[in-house]
């Protein structure tokens, strides 16, 4: 699993674990339902504005070993 399917699941994994739907998220920070659904599936490149603002709105933290693989 690639860095980004990695931060997909872990998006998708709090979400649900907060019981909102992927248009519940997207409200809480001006994104479509769509867009959601493709951050949450790797189709879609995370700026770190959007990936900071979905674990905000999740009350989530996250820690990501940049260090290569």
């Amino acid at each position: 699993m690639n860095l980004k399917e990695h931060v997909a699941e872990l998006i998708k994994n709090a979400r649900k674990e907060k019981h909102l739907t992927l248009k519940e998220l997207g409200g809480k920070i001006g994104i479509t339902e769509s867009a959601v659904a493709q951050y949450e599936s790797g189709r879609r490149n995370l700026s770190l504005d959007t990936l900071m603002q979905i674990t905000d709105a999740l009350d989530m933290d996250v820690i990501i070993d940049l260090r290569s693989r």
